[in-house]
């Protein structure tokens, strides 16, 4: 199987890094990395390096390259580029992708699947999310912290025997994945968790336990809870009764400084991934006539930022 990555910062870094490493012997996988920029260059010369609790390790890949036509076709592409590029990332990757090329977006977000699908209609496109606190802190280098690292994937349409095929990889690589028969639950559990954090670390300007350790700031984080969930049940998606304790549990088994990924954006004044992770609900809520005052209301705030 031949596999190419694209974005290879903390999530593509992370999973791409886990499967190079592993592979880079096989006559059988073939990992490729799509990297721009200082990036690029460093992994070229030096392989990329992965820190996490749990060790530290550099990996290779096939190639390492800006440019997919020196790529060429793949069997799977892994996507893990910022929700904001996605269109455009997609389609610059053409040499990527022909009629057999399965795409795996690894996004925050919910629609990535049918973003895809309007540039690429005729290509088998999975759905996919992962749990993972890590960031590309230097050129060539990924920082994990936490011990949690999960992949979830699946396509109620997909080919079963390619599903299976992507699986078997990712166990021998040793990556924590899961192949979900209902990946759209996964997805919206895994939404509801990521896009109130992040739109609330980002409001507040604030950690994961400095929410956690303010009433009045968990009072704002339920009222965004309570908002997605009535968005989400609208579109056929139920959760748990218990759903709010097991988020404030997962926030209080990470450090007290962890951040969002969009928060950490903010903080260093680049592009964002506000819309597809704050205004998507206020938007859905209004095609749904489900009212969302409060995502509303850090939306309008976070887009003047």
């Amino acid at each position: 199987m031949k596999i190419a990555i694209t974005g290879i910062g903390g999530v593509g870094g992370f999973f791409g890094g886990m499967l190079a490493k592993h592979y880079q012997a096989s006559g059988e996988v073939e990992v490729n990395f799509i990297a721009r920029g200082e990036n690029e260059s460093v992994i070229r010369q030096q392989g990329l390096k992965v820190e996490s609790p749990a060790g530290a390790f550099t990996a290779i890949p096939k190639l390492v390259t800006s440019d997919p036509a020196l790529v060429g076709e793949v069997d799977l592409l892994i996507c893990c580029t910022k929700s904001y590029d996605l269109e455009q990332n997609i389609e610059q990757l053409s040499p990527c992708i022909g009629p057999h090329t399965v795409i795996l977006p690894l996004l925050n977000g919910i629609d990535s699947r049918e973003r895809i699908k309007t540039v690429y209609p005729e290509n088998e496109v999975w759905d996919g999310c992962v749990y993972i606190v890590s960031r590309l802190t230097a050129p060539g280098l990924v920082t994990v912290t936490g011990s949690q690292h999960a992949l979830f994937f699946g396509a109620a349409d997909g080919t079963a025997a390619k599903l299976e095929a992507a699986m078997q990889i990712f166990k021998e690589a040793g990556i924590n994945a899961t192949l979900s028969p209902n990946i759209q639950q996964t997805i919206w559990e895994k939404f509801l968790f990521i896009s109130t954090i992040a739109t609330l670390t980002s409001y507040l300007d604030t950690s994961i336990g400095g929410i956690l350790a303010d009433p009045k700031h968990l009072e704002l984080l339920f009222a965004l809870l309570t908002e997605l969930k009535q968005v989400a049940q609208a579109k056929g998606i139920v959760f748990s009764d218990d759903s709010n304790n097991a988020i404030t549990d997962r926030m209080a088994r990470l450090p007290y400084d962890t951040t969002s990924s969009m928060h950490s954006d903010y903080q260093k004044g680049k592009n964002t991934e506000v819309d597809s992770l704050t205004g998507y609900v206020v938007k859905l809520g209004e095609q749904l006539h489900i009212p969302t005052p409060t995502y509303s209301k850090l939306y309008t705030a976070l887009k003047s930022r």
